[in-house]
């Protein structure tokens, strides 16, 4: 069992940002969560947007501290931190994408960094002195509040802690503490969920009040995905059997349990609006598109005939696409017949349609189903990328049409783009190596 303890600052970030917003008081934060206690004052903490697309303004979301020093970009008004040696070349530690898929945050054995996706640059870094580790960097879509766990050789905080990064003020305003390793945290603007090796927290953005705990099966990759539309909110973990899946439907005070393989589960991926569900096993070969309302097989595609290791997945916004890396060294994207949008114009659609739509959209062979095996009859990947074989890659799509972003754990960023009719190989757009120390300056 892993027993919590929480801290923040006395003014907590708003989870609606705004500039006139006003924050929790302390009185009424600890009213409503005893849990809380008191920190050193910090100053009130505000949301601000660090993408630098904005209006003119991001100077305001980086702040300098005793430890760091900054240098403005020649190209950009954006000022970028970087530690007092430019020479050595950080090792990396976790890479993952922001909500909406437009930056990625790295990781680092001495910090992290966050880069823009298109077009492609270095935002900002923190290099901390005497080489801390950061092995978990969660975004908030591109505010300046982020979610770190310490990890590497030389953590920079312990591995059973989230901190509540504040960059206005270039620290920590608010922590959460268990008794094991923090597998992975996800956040939402109203919502932190943490992840443990069996068992997962949700909070209170606002207060950091628990409101769920979770019990899974064993999970050590921290599998958990939440919905990001402020309307609804839906989490997938797995369950407690091999191969289950668990859906909380928080709006609707539902929970589904649902067999998506008979293997253990590696990987899945969840549409923005909570709809859509992919899924991986520890097989590797199929992948599965499921309807999380019910549970409903809505399509079944092949990544390939060998075991692999499926290290992502990844929906379009428009849930047309599903991008899929593996330990293969291939990125797959496949077509995908039944759409978010239709589950919510027809929430009645029955299993049998949808096993007619996995049928038709299949193979030329998909007539002689039932006669040769299934691999005969399967769906494949409409376009591919080649990368390293064995290299650990992340994949999103990116926000110009048909084209999909991957990130390497060697350092490597590709932009790539697919045709949606003929298929075959993507086409390069651009290739770098963001973790040259020339690139942040």
């Amino acid at each position: 069992m892993a027993t919590l303890s929480a801290v923040s600052s006395a003014s907590w970030p708003n989870p609606n940002p705004s500039p006139n917003s006003a924050f929790l008081s302390q009185d009424s934060h600890h009213e409503r969560n005893p849990a809380v206690q008191d920190r050193t004052s910090m100053g009130q903490s505000q949301r601000t947007d660090l993408s630098g697309d904005g209006d003119g303004d991001e100077d305001e979301s980086f702040s300098s501290s005793p430890n760091h020093h900054t240098v403005r970009s020649p190209n950009s008004n954006l000022r970028e931190v970087v530690s007092h040696s430019t020479s050595h070349v950080p090792s990396l530690l976790h890479i993952f994408f922001n909500q909406d898929h437009g930056c990625f945050a790295a990781g680092t054995d001495n910090g992290f960094r966050i880069y823009n996706c298109d077009p492609f640059r270095e935002i900002f870094r923190r290099d901390f002195d005497h080489t801390g580790g950061i092995g978990v960097v969660e975004m908030l879509f591109r505010c300046n509040i982020l979610a770190l766990v310490g990890g590497g050789p030389e953590p920079q905080y312990p591995l059973n802690k989230v901190m509540i990064w504040d960059d206005h003020q270039s620290r920590c305003i608010g922590e959460l503490s268990f008794r094991s390793e923090v597998r992975a945290v996800k956040l939402r603007r109203d919502r932190i969920t943490v992840v443990l090796e069996q068992k997962i927290f949700l909070y209170n953005f606002a207060d950091l009040k628990l409101l769920h705990q979770i019990e899974t099966i064993a999970n050590p990759k921290g599998l958990c995905a939440v919905s990001q539309l402020t309307s609804s909110f839906v989490l997938v973990c797995p369950g407690l059997q091999k191969g289950q899946v668990r859906v909380e439907h928080y709006a609707s005070r539902r929970t589904k349990f649902f067999t998506a393989h008979d293997s253990r589960l590696a990987c899945f991926a969840l549409t923005t609006d909570g709809q859509l569900l992919a899924t991986a096993s520890t097989k590797g070969t199929l992948v599965r598109i499921y309807n999380t309302s019910d549970g409903t097989l809505l399509q079944e595609v092949r990544r390939g005939a060998d075991r692999a290791e499926v290290y992502s997945m990844a929906f379009s916004s428009n849930a047309q696409w599903l991008a899929v890396s593996s330990d293969k060294g291939t990125v797959h994207v496949f077509g995908l017949k039944v759409n978010s949008g239709s589950l919510g114009n027809d929430k009645s659609r029955s299993g049998s349609d949808a096993n007619n739509a996995v049928t038709t959209s299949g193979s030329s062979l998909s007539f002689i189903k039932g006669v040769l095996p299934k691999y005969f009859s399967s769906e494949w990947s409409v376009a591919q990328f080649r990368l390293l074989e064995g290299s650990q890659y992340i994949v999103a799509f990116g926000h110009q049409k048909n084209t999909v972003v991957i990130v390497g754990m060697d350092g490597s960023f590709y932009r790539c783009q697919f045709d949606p009719v003929a298929g075959g190989e993507m086409t390069q757009l651009e290739c770098h190596k963001f973790l040259k120390p020339e690139a942040a300056v």
